[in-house]
């Protein structure tokens, strides 16, 4: 049994070696994101302000989003136990992301590529290299839950206590290990490493939205959720640590699980079986556009599907709200003096997040392009009559198609739900949804233009399209909470976009973030008519 680790512990050093770059960056961006919030948090709450904050967070929307929290009075929402429930649950998702996106480039895609024979052909185990880059993943996450504990405990506030940050350190630490642990699972199931990662993902999402059902309906089923036993740790509150045991028990079994699995199967095989093609060709392969639909067309329908469920989800909860401001003397005023409902206030919150998980969609697309380029797939099309201009417009059109489809199904699932929940006292209809829905789309628009610019410049910069859409979602996100300066929020493509319904549409930044999102489309298409093809380089 131990030969199939055999040298495992010499991969594990090279990886080290091979990734350090990127686990710096890893450590240091997801601890100053998870821990660097603290001072803008403390000038927010001062007066009257953890109240305020407190109050607003008993609406069924903000748990939804964020969780619940176990503080049952206003004048016990502390700093720590407000910092907990406002970032916990984001900083593990982002962590358990990155560690799946991680597991899986390094082992199902290696196998894909073919490296995973090269490394093969030498004498180590079979299955030295999952066991290594499991070990690697477990060092980066201690790794960060040492950096972000340490900076939040170094603030020296009374209420981030040692022990609280620790704990909040450690819940982000095994939200990224369990992570792992699934892609690992996820990678020896699934016939390639495309759908090793949409699976991972989409259990991740799934995780996600049955916690939001349940933290509102009945918390104690959220402990039976894996994600619940991160973010219920309560830290600054309760300091909950039996919830990290269940954590670690899930990770034991689960990349026990992996082995066994892997230990069974064909290299590049998976337990799945790919479905079997048709015979012949359809017509609709005879053209580019065809041809690329057929190529991205699962990942837009399950990307579509996603996003309708998760404004589906987000809808649902609609009826609560006006029984919420009921209930609150507080809240009650503070929506009567500002003249904005509830909802319309809420609906705005919502989109952004919905809108920018919907720019994740055109900006794979655009990006799916240069990974046929490098995998050297296009030369067989550019020996043909088809010109680089109807390869890039045809990828780009595309894109565009599917954020607009994506922006249209979080539309339609979260006004679909919102207004049968709501019922006859409905204080919005099912138009304001759709419109409020699509005066987020050319910020869609603009983040799958970056892509189309770096796809024509430099496409290895595709990937950092992401960095600065989580950027940007988290500087809106948040600011309402901190505060930013305004020159600081205007570097986020969405803080230039009014949040209908609470805010007028603006024509005029719609039309142009438009006009820019075009032209920058047309720079790379510049760019990608004289650049050199990555082929054979």
């Amino acid at each position: 049994m131990l030969r199939h680790f055999a040298r495992w512990d010499k991969l594990f050093v090279q990886f080290l070696k091979r990734d350090w770059k990127k686990i710096l960056v890893w450590i240091l961006g997801v601890g100053l994101f998870s821990a660097g919030f603290v001072p803008a948090f403390a000038e927010i709450g001062k007066g009257q302000g953890f109240r305020g904050l407190y109050e607003t967070m008993q609406n069924p929307a903000m748990i939804a989003i964020v969780g619940p929290t176990p503080v049952d009075r206003a004048e016990d929402y502390t700093l720590g136990a407000m910092y907990a429930h406002e970032m916990l649950l984001f900083c593990g998702l982002l962590a358990m992301i990155l560690s799946a996106l991680h597991v899986i480039g390094h082992t199902r895609r290696e196998e894909d590529l073919g490296l995973m024979e090269l490394v093969r052909s030498f004498q180590v185990g079979r299955q030295a290299n999952s066991l290594a880059v499991m070990a690697e993943t477990v060092l980066i996450n201690v790794l960060l839950a040492l950096v972000t504990g340490g900076i939040l405990a170094g603030y020296g506030e009374s209420s981030l206590s040692a022990e609280g940050s620790l704990l909040f350190g450690a819940s982000i630490g095994m939200s990224g290990i369990m992570g792992a642990a699934v892609a690992l699972v996820m990678a020896q199931i699934m016939p390639v490493s495309s759908a090793a990662t949409g699976a991972s993902l989409g259990i991740v999402g799934a995780l996600f939205l049955v916690r939001a059902g349940t933290d509102l309906s009945n918390e104690s089923l959220s402990m039976l959720n894996p994600l619940g036993w991160t973010y219920l740790t309560y830290p600054f509150a309760e300091n909950r640590w039996g919830p990290l045991g269940l954590a670690a028990v899930f990770t034991a079994l689960a990349v026990a699980a992996a082995f066994a699995l892997e230990g069974r199967r064909d290299l590049g095989a998976g337990y799945l079986p790919e479905r079997k093609g048709r015979v012949a060709a359809r017509k609709t392969l005879l053209s580019v556009h065809g041809l690329f639909l057929r190529l991205n067309r699962g990942v837009i329908l399950a990307w579509t599907i996603a996003y309708l469920a998760i404004g589906a989800s987000y809808g649902s909860i609609y009826g609560d709200m006006q029984t919420f401001v009921e209930s609150n003397d507080l809240i009650r005023q503070m929506f009567t003096a500002s003249g904005v409902s509830i909802e319309a206030s809420f609906t705005g919150i919502i989109l952004l997040v919905s809108t920018s998980l919907v720019a994740i969609l055109p900006v794979a697309v655009v990006n799916r392009l240069f990974s046929e380029e490098v995998r050297l797939r296009l030369s067989q099309l550019l020996a043909t009559q088809v010109s680089r201009a109807r390869l890039y417009w045809t990828n780009v059109l595309l894109a565009v198609l599917a954020g607009l489809a994506g922006t249209a199904a979080a539309a339609v699932g979260l006004g679909a739900t919102a207004v049968a929940a709501m019922g006859d006292g409905a204080s919005m209809d099912f138009g304001d949804f759709l419109t409020a829905g699509f005066n987020f789309f050319p910020s869609v628009l603009f983040f799958a233009a970056l892509a189309a610019l770096a796809l024509g410049w430099n496409p290895r910069l595709g990937k950092a399209v992401y960095l600065y859409l989580a950027y940007s979602f988290a500087l809106n996100y948040f600011d309402g909470l901190a505060d930013f300066p305004e020159w600081l929020s205007n570097t986020a493509v969405q803080s230039w976009i009014p949040r209908m319904p609470a805010e007028p549409f603006d024509g005029t930044v719609f039309a142009a973030v438009t006009v820019i999102s075009a032209a920058l489309m047309v720079a790379g298409y510049l760019g990608y008519r004289r650049r050199d093809m990555a082929e054979g380089a």
